[in-house]
C-alpha cells in the first residue's frame, strides 16, 4: 500500500520505509505508455497592416525559419516615401557650402583681428566681422539639425516599408495557405504555421503513478513510423488536476528537434529513464 492510501497518522520512519518500497515498483512501472508528438504551437500568421497581399514566397509543407520574410503586403507608397527619405538625408551638397562659408568667415575674422591689433580697421569692422562667423556657424548648425531629422524621417520611412513584410513568427512548417495573392489582409489570417522545434510530447498517465513523474526527468521516447529512433525528451509540465473522469493526469516533455526529423501529430511509446 503506497503512502496516499493511508488514513492514519504514521511514523517519520514508517513513511521512509514506505517510500523505499515504494520507489523501485514505481520506476519498474513508469513505462509502457502511449503518448503523442505534436507541434509546440500552431500559429495563424497575419499582419496588422491593411492593404493587399502582394506575394507570398512559401506555401504548404515549406520549412520555415523564425524572422524569415514569407510574403509582403502592397507597398509602392511606403517605398516611394523611403526612395524620398533618402534623398532628404543624403545630400551634402548644403551641408558643404555651409562649411566652406563657416571657414571662409573664420578667415576672414581673424584677418580682421590682425589689423584691428595694428589699429589699422575700426571695431565697427571688427565686429562686424565676428558677427559673420557666427552667423556662418547657426546656419551649419541649422543644417546638420535638419539632416538628422532627414535621417529619423528615412529611419521611420524604413519601419513602415518593413511593416508591409510578412515575418513567420516560429521556425517551422507551413500547414495551410490561408489566403491568395490580389485579397485584402485585414484582419484575416494567411498562413498556419506549425511550430516544431521544439515538440510536445503529451501523456495521460493513471492516477495511481501520480508523484512518480517530476518536472527535470528525462524519458525515451519511440515516435511510431518506420525508420524512427528513440529520441530523449524532458519533463515539462506535471498537471496538478487530476481528470476526474478518466482517472489520469497530463505530463508534457519537450522534446527539441532543430532539424525538424521528427513529424508532429505521430503517436509514441514512452519509457521514464532512471536517474
Amino acid at each position: 500500500m503506497s503512502m496516499r492510501q493511508h488514513r492514519y497518522p504514521v511514523t517519520a520512519a514508517a513513511v521512509l520505509c514506505s517510500l523505499a518500497a515504494a520507489m523501485p515498483a514505481q520506476a519498474s512501472d513508469l513505462a509502457g505508455f502511449d503518448c503523442v508528438i505534436e507541434p509546440a504551437s500552431v500559429t495563424e500568421v497575419s499582419t496588422r497592416e491593411e492593404g493587399i497581399l502582394e506575394s507570398l514566397t512559401v506555401g504548404r509543407g515549406d520549412q520555415v525559419r523564425a524572422g524569415q520574410v514569407i510574403g509582403w503586403l502592397n507597398r509602392d507608397v511606403e517605398q516611394a516615401t523611403v526612395d524620398l527619405a533618402e534623398a532628404r538625408a543624403t545630400v551634402d551638397a548644403e551641408i558643404a557650402e555651409l562649411e566652406e562659408s563657416l571657414a571662409f568667415a573664420e578667415r576672414e575674422r581673424a584677418r580682421i583681428q590682425q589689423l584691428s591689433e595694428a589699429k589699422a580697421i575700426s571695431a565697427t569692422e571688427q565686429d562686424k566681422a565676428t558677427s559673420e562667423a557666427k552667423r556662418a556657424a547657426l546656419r551649419l548648425q541649422q543644417a546638420l539639425e535638419q539632416r538628422r531629422i532627414a535621417e529619423l524621417e528615412l529611419a521611420r520611412a524604413r519601419r513602415l516599408l518593413a511593416n508591409r513584410n510578412i515575418q513567420s513568427p516560429v521556425d517551422g512548417v507551413v500547414m495551410e495557405q490561408l489566403m491568395a495573392p490580389g485579397e485584402s489582409a485585414e484582419n484575416r489570417p494567411i498562413l498556419r504555421i506549425a511550430e516544431l522545434d521544439p515538440l510536445h510530447v503529451e501523456i495521460f498517465v493513471p492516477v495511481e503513478r501520480f508523484g512518480a513523474i517530476d518536472v527535470g526527468m528525462r524519458a525515451a521516447v519511440m515516435p511510431r513510423y518506420p525508420g524512427a529512433e528513440p529520441q530523449q525528451a524532458e519533463v515539462t509540465v506535471v498537471d496538478q488536476v487530476i481528470d476526474a473522469a478518466s482517472d489520469t493526469f497530463g505530463v508534457r516533455l519537450r522534446l527539441p528537434n532543430p532539424d525538424f526529423r521528427i513529424p508532429g501529430g505521430v503517436r509514441c511509446d514512452i519509457r521514464f529513464l532512471p536517474d
